[in-house]
């Protein structure tokens, strides 16, 4: 056989493992734990860090201020300096929707040592602690929740003894961009954090989503959140592996009514999302970085390319194997493809969607070493500390 065929060989392996061996990530079924109503609902407080969110905050606040809750709940709104007026659009929308009692404030400019969204996710707990909640609620500012969404969560972590229940958000999918990019974007988080092994006890995956993430005030305070991972870039991973390192329950999966509202029209858009975390995912390792590269290529472009110059070249076995391998792969995206309604042809694109992640996780790393950093709403972060990383 030619070395391009035993190169797809190597990938049509990694394949089936994948398939098979990585905690059946493609599966998309895994959704709210089975739940009952507790004979007394805990108290709530919700928690949403917002930095110049007001394009968004319309479209989403009035989804928590209506949640249909039995017990006593509140959200805080924490308005990190924002410059569109984040803050008062946000007393005015609760003025107009009543609902949850709302209260809005701000923690200043963050100091040495904390990310933006973490010292205001802190000033935000701060304050919820003086309401001594069972469980605190933290989500983003672009999320729109379904009227029983904190009734859901609650209700699985009071019936599954979790500490930490957390939902991924269904992000938008409008645009050509969004289309391309959003469903790879879950489908290749799943691959790395499989969700079937984040729930399992002593097990070393954890994770959770940012956007919806409902943790036990207690699970808080043993974890020392967010004090322990002041400084983490990607702050809702760092967020779980400090709650399961500490003895807690964590539970992952995907979410049916809580959705993102924020808009990714543009490649642009997207790239940035990506980027900003990409190389801080390696721990800021050039040979992770390498790694991830021959790993790409080889896993999810390779098929494609076997397939073609085995056609062209008269290589049956580069052909047939590379077949296979790209058969494989776009058949574990399909659930992807479905859970976000989109049509399966997009499966075929995946490898190109592929090799945009890899552009993006380089571009992630040139910038890092330009002393640009990791960035969020504005701020612009050196690399953290390495302990911080690796918790």
């Amino acid at each position: 056989m030619t070395a391009l065929a035993w190169i797809a060989v190597v990938s049509l392996a990694s394949w089936l493992w994948l398939l098979l061996g990585q905690g059946f990530f493609w599966r998309t079924d895994l959704r709210l734990p089975p739940r009952r109503e507790p004979e007394s609902w805990p108290s709530v407080c919700v928690v949403v860090p917002a930095r110049d969110e007001a394009a968004v905050l319309p479209r989403s606040l009035p989804s928590l201020l209506r949640q249909d809750y039995p017990g006593q709940a509140e959200v805080i709104l924490i308005d990190d300096g924002s410059s569109d007026g984040t803050g008062e659009l946000a007393r005015t929308l609760a003025e107009r929707y009543g609902g949850l009692p709302l209260a809005v404030d701000s923690p200043g400019e963050p100091p040495a040592g904390w990310t933006g969204k973490l010292w205001a996710v802190r000033h935000g707990i701060a304050l919820a602690r003086t309401r001594a909640p069972e469980y605190l609620l933290l989500t983003d500012a672009d999320i729109a929740h379904a009227p029983d969404s904190l009734r859901e969560l609650v209700a699985a972590a009071r019936t599954g003894g979790f500490d930490l229940v957390s939902q991924m958000a269904r992000l938008r999918v409008d645009s050509v961009w969004e289309r391309l990019v959003v469903p790879a974007f879950v489908y290749f988080f799943a691959q790395l954090y499989p969700f079937r092994w984040i729930a399992v006890q002593g097990s070393r995956t954890a994770a959770a989503a940012g956007g919806c993430v409902l943790l036990r005030t207690e699970a808080a305070e043993r974890a020392r959140i967010p004090e322990a991972i002041r400084q983490a870039v990607i702050d809702d991973v760092a967020l779980a592996r400090a709650v399961k390192a500490s003895g807690g329950h964590i539970w992952l999966g995907l979410a049916d009514r809580v959705d993102s509202v924020r808009p990714y029209p543009r490649l642009h858009d997207l790239w940035r999302m990506v980027s900003r975390s990409a190389y801080a995912q390696l721990r800021h390792s050039p040979l992770l970085l390498v790694g991830t590269v021959l790993g790409l290529t080889v896993v999810y472009l390779v098929p494609s390319l076997a397939l073609i110059m085995g056609v062209v070249n008269g290589d049956l076995a580069a052909m047939v194997v590379g077949g296979l391998a790209k058969l494989v792969m776009t058949a574990t995206y399909i659930p992807m493809l479905r859970y976000y309604r989109q049509p399966l042809w997009l499966g075929v694109l995946l490898p190109v969607t592929a090799l945009l992640y890899l552009l993006m996780t380089v571009d992630s790393a040139v910038q890092h070493y330009r002393g640009r950093g990791a960035a969020w709403k504005g701020r612009t972060y050196a690399r953290p500390d390495a302990a911080l990383e690796e918790q």
